[in-house]
Parts: structure tokens; sequence; C-alpha cells
């Protein structure tokens, strides 16, 4: 399997295959791979000739310099399990000097304040330093697709505003989110949690299943109440928010339009360790 660290050395194998032709697919990862992101890169091996899957933590989309020093990481485990899908993947994992030059700042985009909704209230320009980011790798490899878990769905409301911005030549896939066996959604903060908090953060998974079940029939905002409550009864857990917004502008209508899309996006704080989650609703 090839395995890229220099800038240099990608940018003349992906000239290459840019010249021949071939179908590029780029799956950006922080590492500590897991399920949902191996569902990403075999579908990315299905769709596309070449597929380059990046790993590199980018220091620009975290607030607490603890957070960024506990990510979890373990590069050899990643390039084993990116092995065992196929030899022919390549990876690219950068050094920090690399992907910013020894300066690590982000680039601040007008994302229609949807980098300012959920996330964005409690993690200040957590989306410009992801948008800073990926917009370098779209540069360094000219993918024709690059692949996003729904788990992550703000994230893919803010790289469509990005290629807009930026008017890039590429095709968003979102794949569906991959789930441990009690619901809870995979990440790679997982690892964080204790065996207690793994266990009972499947109330997340259900609360989310509860609004959809009956989103038509419910009192919103008595429900949201009730499992806001139900979840922070839960020791050591804390509800940062819930909210029900229009699926494409985040927003919350005061009364719900059946010709919109509506999704629940959900943020519970575990020992600190952040856990997001969202569903679709109608």
């Amino acid at each position: 399997m090839p395995l890229y660290f220099k800038k240099s050395n990608v940018t003349v194998k992906v000239n290459g295959y840019i010249k021949s032709r071939k179908k590029i697919g780029l799956v950006p990862t922080m590492g500590s791979l897991h399920d949902g992101h191996i569902s990403l890169i075999k579908k990315a091996k299905q769709n596309n000739d070449v597929v380059w899957v990046s790993i590199f933590i980018n220091p620009t989309q975290f607030n607490s310099s603890k957070d960024l020093i506990n990510y979890p990481k373990d590069l050899n485990k990643d390039i084993k399990l990116i092995k065992e899908i196929s030899k022919d993947i390549n990876v690219f994992s950068p050094e920090e000097c690399e992907m910013y030059n020894g300066n690590p700042k982000i680039k601040v985009y007008d994302f229609e304040n949807l980098d300012n909704e959920l996330e964005g209230k409690f993690r200040k320009n957590h989306f410009n330093g992801v948008a800073t980011i990926v917009s370098k790798l779209l540069s360094l490899f000219k993918p024709n697709n690059i692949y996003f878990g729904e788990k992550d769905f703000q994230q893919i409301l803010i790289i469509k505003r990005l290629i807009s911005i930026e008017r890039i030549n590429v095709k968003i896939v979102i794949c569906p989110t991959i789930r441990e066996k009690n619901g809870l959604a995979l990440s790679s903060r997982n690892n964080l949690l204790s065996k207690s908090n793994r266990e009972k953060s499947s109330i997340i998974y259900k609360s989310l299943n509860i609004l959809k079940e009956n989103f038509k029939n419910l009192n919103l905002i008595q429900t949201q109440k009730k499992i806001i409550d139900n979840i922070n009864k839960k020791k050591n857990f804390e509800v940062e928010y819930l909210e029900i917004v229009n699926e494409n502008t985040l927003e919350i209508d005061v009364k719900i339009n059946p010709k919109k899309t509506y999704r629940a996006f959900i943020c519970v704080k575990a020992n600190e360790v952040r856990l997001i989650d969202n569903i679709l609703l109608n």
C-alpha cells in the first residue's frame, strides 16, 4: 500500500492520476479509525479508480489544547486497517509543518450563519478550522468525490458552502452513520469513554428515535425538555444542546412546515467527552 508523508510526493502522484483521467476519491480523517471510517473508505474504493485517505489531526479545529493533546492516535493501527481493505489505497499522513508551513492559521469564511448554530455555539471558529484544512486537501488531491459520514451533518453543510465559495468541482458523498450495538454513533472520541458511560450513552440514540417516531404528534418543546431532563439525570451526563431545525439552514422554525425537511441534533457531554449525533425526522 503506497504511503505518502510529503506534499511534494503527493503532488507528483496526483498529477499523474489527473493526466490519466482516473477518478479520484478522498476520505479525510483525523485517524484513530473505526468502522465508520472503514465504511467511507470501502464506499470510496467501490466508486473510484484511486482512493486517498488522509490522516491528519488538524490543530486549527480544536478549541482546547487539552482536547488536541488527548485526541486518540495510532497511525500504525490505522494503516493496518486500511491495508486490510486494499493494498492499493493511498495514505497521506503529513506533519503539521507541511500543511501549515509552521503557521497553523485559519482562513475565515462566510458560511451564512451555518457555523454559528449547534456546534458553532460551543466551538468558536471550529468550522473555519475544518474548512481551512479541507480546502488545502481539495487543492492538493483535486478529487472527483469526497466522503463524509452523516453523523457530522453540520460539517457536511459547511463543506458544501466551502465548495460553493471556492468554486471547487467535487461531489460530496454522504454515507450513513455507523453505530455501536447500543446505538451510540461511532466516533474516535468513544475510546475516551469509561465502560459505564459508553453503556449509558445508548440513551442518546434512543432519545433521537423518540423524536423521529412521534415527530408529527408531539408537543416538541415539552418533549425536548423531558428528554434533556432524562439524560441529565444520568450520572456524569449533561446535554449541551438538543435542537430540531431546518435541515438545510439549521434554523429553528416557530411552526413546523410539512414542506420542509427537519433534523434533530444533539450533543451530550459524558465526563467532558462530547458526543454528537443527529437524525432525519421527516
